[in-house]
């Protein structure tokens, strides 16, 4: 991999992209909307190029992807936006991606599999998504497949991590950081899974640079799955924090999205909380190498430091 660009990189998950190319030598285009938040994060880095784009307009990828010979895609969007926009995204980064031949790295998640029916779900599981967002994922996956584009596709659990802003993990964690009362999203009991972004980072960037793995899909799990009280219980060790953290209930996210249509758009994914989806990540593990997995408890002191 000669040089990258990271579309999203502002986001969580681009973030720890770009930090892992970076840290290979790797040159890299931060791509996303925001300057002021890309030179926050990146103008200290002298092999990291910004460049503030729209990545609904065609010219502006085209532009960031001149001279890059793999394109990360971790851009995302607002799930009320989701079903009139996401499809279009992905086409002009495949559109470019044909247009300069280079080779993909898609940033996914497990929405596409649906319920696991309490099994762990490995590359070869049959994807029936029964929701909206789901069936979505679903039909940007099968395009991409479909336009001949060289492609990894990674499956990922729910982000936690440096930068990673737009996570339900996060919400419980900027509260507790700020030692304020916080909530937990989903039954404290059931335990489910989440991977620490730089993990994510590291293992999509060994599969980006290993030829054999375009033309798949990858699994990447966590470091394990893991109960909201032991999340808590840990966060408690780490930071001595000493207030109760309420639960968020499918019935609260109901409610208010009669005020909010984002809100709205959450609720059908609430069977996450209540029947997780956790990744058979073998496949990973005999064809690249082992899976990068810190455990919870230095991930989230890694996490509650962050500052930028």
């Amino acid at each position: 991999m000669k040089k990258a660009l990271v579309l999203g990189a502002s986001g969580g998950m681009g973030y720890s992209i770009v930090r892992e190319l970076t840290g290979r030598g790797i040159p890299v285009t931060a791509f996303a909307r925001t300057r002021s938040k890309l030179e926050k994060l990146f103008a200290a880095d002298s092999i990291v190029s910004i460049f503030p784009g729209d990545i609904y307009r065609l010219d502006d990828v085209r532009e960031a992807a001149q001279g890059v010979d793999v394109i990360f895609h971790a851009a995302n969007i607002p799930y009320e936006e989701w079903e009139k926009k996401l499809l279009r995204l992905a086409t002009n980064v495949v559109t470019v991606a044909k247009e300069s031949d280079a080779k993909l790295a898609i940033v996914d998640n497990i929405y596409a599999y649906g319920r696991s029916n309490g099994k762990k779900v490995d590359e070869t599981t049959l994807k029936n998504p029964h929701t909206k967002k789901g069936k979505i994922r679903l039909q940007v996956e099968t395009m991409i497949r479909e336009s001949g584009v060289s492609a990894v596709i990674a499956h990922f659990p729910d982000f936690y991590g440096p930068n990673a802003e737009n996570t339900i993990l996060h919400y419980t964690l900027k509260n507790i950081k700020k030692s304020k009362k916080s909530r937990y999203v989903g039954d404290q009991r059931i335990p489910r899974e989440f991977i620490y972004t730089p993990d994510g980072a590291k293992a999509l960037v060994n599969l980006a640079m290993t030829e054999k793995a375009y033309g798949q899909n990858w699994n990447i799990p966590g470091y394990d799955v893991i109960t909201g009280e032991e999340i808590i219980d840990t966060l408690r060790q780490i930071t001595h924090y000493d207030k109760k953290v309420a639960t968020i209930s499918k019935n609260m996210i109901r409610f208010l999205g009669f005020f909010n249509r984002g809100m709205r758009e959450v609720v059908e994914m609430y069977y996450l909380n209540e029947e997780p989806v956790v990744l058979d990540g073998g496949k990973y593990e005999r064809h690249i190498g082992q899976l990068p997995r810190t455990p919870y408890k230095q991930g989230l002191a890694k996490t509650l430091e962050y500052k930028i």
